[in-house]
């Protein structure tokens, strides 16, 4: 039967309900629909959606998640495109939208992390789950939350790219996971990612820097740059999928958090 949906941009798609051809063009979400167990459903994925593993192995790849291979896509006749505002293409998003039903995400907040997980399970006909699934990462965050009240908050600088330097600004998805850390973005008067020098860094004085393993995988190599900078902050290494993945990694982000936070604790002791 026909069904209608609203993305979270307010675009109104309508499907054959519940789909069976389904594309995803976003690594966080391709992790959901596997979570959902959407397995049979799901018929093509991007080459950076490595997750789960026997997914990345045996799904067709349709290409990067800004250099979309149209061809592909088109050859597996797809009933469903799922996709995000900020992570694709908008001018391929549109012409696949000219010939396919596509749903995208417009995520910057917990909330809409939330929104997002519940929508999809009721677009592909797993509301039950999506629901408990949401419920649970809600409840999660809840009790980080309980314990942060009260103490003490670190002025933080989380990078994403070296050469340039680009940083976390207002606005992302990231920024709400660090104030949900229990850290204050010392570039929240910026917005989306703003390329960042090291004089700029040294004057926010930051009293942690943390590195993200995606999209630039920072390694051990580059903290010296960082010192040199801020040699009282103290820096680390964190999982860049657990600060920015939307999906059902979220159920694993409020403890991963509390060890970051640890962990920096106990490098200030050290400094």
């Amino acid at each position: 039967m026909k069904k209608t949906f609203t993305d979270q941009l307010g675009r109104t798609i309508e499907i054959d309900f519940p789909p069976r051809r389904i594309i995803s063009l976003v690594p966080s979400q391709t992790e959901l629909l596997a979570y959902l167990g959407l397995e049979e459903e799901t018929v093509g994925i991007t080459k950076f959606c490595v997750l789960p593993e026997a997914w990345y192995r045996a799904k067709t790849r349709i290409g990067g998640t800004k250099q979309l291979n149209l061809q592909k896509i088109g050859a597996l006749q797809p009933g469903l495109i799922i996709g995000n505002k900020e992570e694709n293409d908008k001018a391929q998003i549109e012409a696949l939208a000219q010939q396919y039903p596509v749903w995208l995400s417009d995520v910057k907040t917990l909330e809409e992390a939330l929104e997002m997980i519940s929508s999809i399970g009721a677009l592909a006909g797993r509301e039950e789950k999506a629901g408990e699934l949401a419920g649970k990462i809600r409840e999660n965050f809840d009790a980080l939350a309980r314990e942060l009240a009260g103490r003490r908050r670190r002025r933080a600088a989380y990078f994403i790219w070296r050469e340039p330097y680009y940083a976390v600004g207002a606005d992302t998805f990231i920024h709400d996971m660090l104030l949900r850390a229990g850290f204050d973005n010392v570039f929240a008067h910026k917005t989306r990612y703003p390329e960042v020098s090291m004089e700029e860094l040294a004057e926010a004085s930051p009293e942690a820097i943390l590195l993200s393993s995606e999209p630039y995988p920072f390694k051990a190599q580059h903290r010296e740059e960082f010192r040199r900078a801020c040699p009282i902050a103290a820096t680390n290494f964190v999982d860049g999928q657990l600060f920015s993945w939307y999906g059902s990694r979220l159920l694993h982000s409020p403890g991963y958090f509390r060890k970051v936070r640890e962990r920096l604790n106990e490098a200030y002791r050290t400094l």
